[in-house]
């Protein structure tokens, strides 16, 4: 595969097989910039077979300084609970016919919240939203009376982890002008979490490889022992 110049560059700065947590920080801060704020995510494979049920691994923290991107928020929900989302910030706020945008291609929002009694009209879309990412689901925190904690958790930084087909969990951790103190903080609080939501039925090394990586450079290998 051929690559950028600025991309080789930074594969040769990291070339050490890997990192503590600080030396994959400085790191990745050390690379060559690109001419934007990139982001950054974390990257995991974990020792567990999701094809099992009781090795799924699934929840949302909330990052202390936040992802660095601002959240469009739906909330699907009538009366007074509609009315509490719109006052509480929640950037749409509809029903029935807000559904039937998203049927008409509308998808403009990163977020979807809803309460349990308007699943039934949610389901209706549940094949767009789902391979987006977007199905509010109640393990998220997404389908919920209290649509204010879930409008105030997304704006504060709230984010979702779960396995892919591949057993591995994707999570956006901040931008590059966090700095290292902030990125640092924001990866352990999303470690910490995976920590606690290691299934019981895993055997073995849990943490089997982790990875930080902005919008425009190579995966820096991180060293964690769990």
């Amino acid at each position: 595969m051929k690559v950028g110049k600025r991309y080789a560059e930074a594969s040769k700065a990291v070339k050490q097989k890997s990192f503590d947590v600080n030396g994959a920080f400085d790191a990745l801060l050390s690379l060559p910039k690109a001419k934007f704020d990139e982001t950054v995510e974390l990257h995991v494979r974990l020792g567990v077979d999701g094809r099992n049920a009781d090795q799924q691994v699934r929840g949302t923290c909330i990052l202390p300084n936040g992802t660095g991107k601002s959240l469009k928020v739906l909330v699907i929900a009538k009366g007074d609970k509609a009315d509490a989302a719109a006052k509480a910030g929640a950037d749409y706020v509809g029903a029935e016919e807000i559904v039937a945008k998203i049927q008409g291609g509308w998808l403009d929002f990163d977020v979807c919240i809803t309460t349990p009694d308007m699943m039934g009209v949610v389901g209706r879309v549940a094949r767009v939203l789902g391979p987006k990412g977007l199905m509010p689901n109640p393990k998220s925190g997404t389908v919920t009376m209290d649509v204010v904690k879930a409008i105030n958790d997304a704006k504060a930084g709230k984010v979702e982890y779960r396995l892919d087909k591949g057993n591995n969990v994707h999570v956006i951790i901040g931008k590059v002008s966090f700095g290292k103190e902030k990125l640092i903080e924001n990866f352990n609080t999303v470690i910490e979490a995976l920590t606690k939501a290691k299934p019981a039925a895993a055997k073995g090394v849990y943490f089997k490889n982790v990875a930080i990586a902005s919008t425009m450079s190579p995966g820096i290998k991180v060293t964690i022992t769990a």
